[in-house]
């Protein structure tokens, strides 16, 4: 059986006060992380935020596409969309 893999959009915001999933608008996840936008810091700590929230290993969590823009695909492995949005409290796509 395959393992599942989802594919979410994710609207970044780096240099918050605080680490949080936010909601999301128009269909992509907002994300808050502390760390600045600055030699992929802030990639790292939304992959670190996302697999911790998720309950996955870090391995489990990539960036497809954006590393350098606000918004960026996100590939998890292991959950399928829905799940993912249940875990990060938000309702179905």
């Amino acid at each position: 059986m395959p393992v599942p893999t989802a594919r979410v959009t994710v609207r970044l915001t780096p240099r918050a006060s605080r680490e949080e999933i936010a909601g999301e608008r128009e269909g992509a996840i907002l994300v808050r992380v502390t760390a600045p936008p600055v030699d992929g810091a802030a990639n790292e700590a939304l992959v670190r935020l996302l697999a911790k929230t998720l309950r996955l290993p870090k391995g489990a969590v990539a960036i497809v596409s954006g590393e350098t823009s606000r918004t960026k695909i996100v590939r998890v492995e292991g959950l399928d969309e829905s799940e993912v949005r249940g875990r990060l409290g938000l309702g179905k796509p």
